[in-house]
């Protein structure tokens, strides 16, 4: 007989195959293989040399060969598999696109793709199908606000469905977040020490040989109606110098005439809850002033009056701890007091007050972002006393002041210029030292002051005047009690 090979052994590995073998014995019709195929026709069976036909002489279940017909006794039997699974490594190029089958290219096949694949036109995808990016795009029936804190941070877009205005975050400060219009309108969104629920007016004096009062009276903002006692401040005293901090929402009272002797103590209350006010710290000197203002990260307080004399001083503290003011600079046209106070998103304001000897009509600004000290940069009306002092985001004002008697006129000036101040109203009564001025986004706020004859009687009137346009003020409620010479701030 002629040479048709050595027959196999058990298990052997090709190439690209595996070789399974056994001896018939005339009973047993199953052969397992050491790989599972994909089909019959991957299976090559050769009986002695003899090959078989799939499905005819055997089938395939898995990785398990049936032979229609157990191998006689003493057969050798070779089962060769491997298909187009172990092709091994095709020749370069020769894959081409009519050897793959439409569907067989699956997503977990595509682990990457580089960008510059993506060519052409791409089909339209529904947007709920991508996955993995940033919410940078927002819609809302209104403006953002300063304590939107996105999500997707700096760089996200808000797009305003009422009216179109479209704004980018530019500052992703917690609770101070930054909004630059970007669309066809104006008016970018920033913190600001501007209120929109309350204005609180602490301490001050009442009638009976100037009483000092420890009272937080609160004021609202969205409904005209009279103040409420919502709390106390640790010392009573008058011509307390109001601070905001808008972020936390913590209302401040610096110093004071607490009685004969003068306070340097620094108060602090959270003007959501009212309730009493802690001591947090101490203003580098004790004194009076009227002059307060706040940036988002200091209060501020300028001038006053000491028992003897008064100083020009312009003391700053940082909010969020406690801690004591350091001076930081000095105000112009010698040492003062009773001066009016304002605040722009980036400087202090005094205005007038009693400096050296007689009244002035100075208007002083100094930076909250580096010490110094004031700058003259315009004129009130009138040389003056004992006035408020309330801001909106493009003016300050100032009313409520004394001459030679109590005046009700509404003085204004702009923040984008320096200038001159101009007469844009009356209060609804000739007054002077009634509270700071409580500012709301859209109004001022004056409430109690003393009205002549002699040291004055008492009021407990709470005037409001528009910021949009130039009018009168109206009376829109009472104080708790007749009252003047307190510290201000809001929320």
């Amino acid at each position: 007989m002629a040479y048709i090979g050595q027959k196999g052994g058990t298990v052997s590995t090709l190439t690209s195959k595996t070789l399974d073998t056994m001896t018939g014995d005339g009973s047993d019709a199953t052969l397992t293989l050491s790989q599972t195929p994909a089909s019959v026709n991957d299976v090559a069976v050769y009986l002695d040399g003899v090959f078989q036909r799939p499905t005819n002489e055997y089938t395939l279940s898995g990785n398990v060969i049936t032979f229609t017909t157990a191998p006689a006794n003493g057969v050798s039997v070779c089962a060769v598999a491997g298909g187009g699974e172990h092709i091994g490594s095709p020749m370069a190029g020769s894959v081409t696109t009519d050897k793959l089958i439409d569907g067989t290219i699956t997503s977990a096949m595509v682990a990457t793709m580089s960008s510059s694949k993506l060519t052409g036109a791409l089909a339209a995808v529904d947007g709920s199908a991508l996955t993995g990016i940033p919410s940078t795009i927002i819609k809302n029936a209104s403006d953002p606000a300063n304590d939107t804190n996105p999500s997707g941070g700096l760089g996200t877009v808000w797009a305003n469905t009422t009216d179109g205005e479209m704004f980018v975050c530019t500052d992703a400060t917690t609770d101070a977040n930054v909004w630059f219009n970007v669309g066809s309108g104006t008016g970018d969104v920033q913190p600001t020490i501007l209120g929109t629920l309350f204005g609180f007016a602490a301490g001050g004096s009442t009638t009976g040989s100037n009483v000092v009062l420890t009272d937080i009276e609160r004021t609202s903002f969205t409904t005209d109606g009279n103040a409420t006692d919502v709390g106390d401040i640790t010392v009573g005293r008058q011509q307390p110098a109001g601070a905001t901090d808008a972020i936390a929402k913590y209302g401040y009272m610096q110093g004071g005439q607490a009685g004969s002797p003068y306070s340097t103590v620094i108060d602090r209350f959270l003007m959501t809850s009212g309730g009493t006010a802690t001591n947090v710290g101490d203003v580098t000197e004790a004194r009076r002033s009227r002059a307060s203002s706040s940036s988002l990260t200091h209060g501020y307080m300028a001038g006053g009056d000491t028992p003897s004399p008064y100083t020009d001083r312009i003391d700053k503290f940082a909010f969020g701890s406690s801690s004591n003011s350091t001076d930081v600079g000095n105000i112009t046209g010698g040492v003062g007091g009773e001066l009016g106070g304002g605040s722009s998103t980036t400087h202090g304001y005094t205005m007038g007050g009693t400096r050296s000897s007689p009244n002035t009509n100075i208007i002083d600004k100094y930076s909250f972002s580096s010490d110094g000290d004031a700058t003259d940069v315009g004129d009130l009306v009138v040389a003056c006393s004992s006035g408020s002092g309330a801001n909106s985001l493009t003016h300050i004002y100032h009313t409520s002041f004394y001459v030679s008697a109590s005046r009700n006129d509404i003085n204004k000036f702009t923040i984008a210029s320096d200038a001159n101040a101009t007469d844009v109203g009356d209060l609804t009564q000739a007054r002077h030292t009634a509270s700071q001025g409580m500012s709301s986004i859209t109004h001022g706020y004056i409430s109690g002051g003393r009205v002549d004859p002699g040291g004055g009687i008492w009021q407990n009137t709470i005037d409001k005047f528009s910021f949009v346009s130039d009018a009168n003020a109206t009376d829109v409620g009472d104080a708790t009690r007749a009252i003047a010479s307190q510290g201000t701030c809001q929320y």
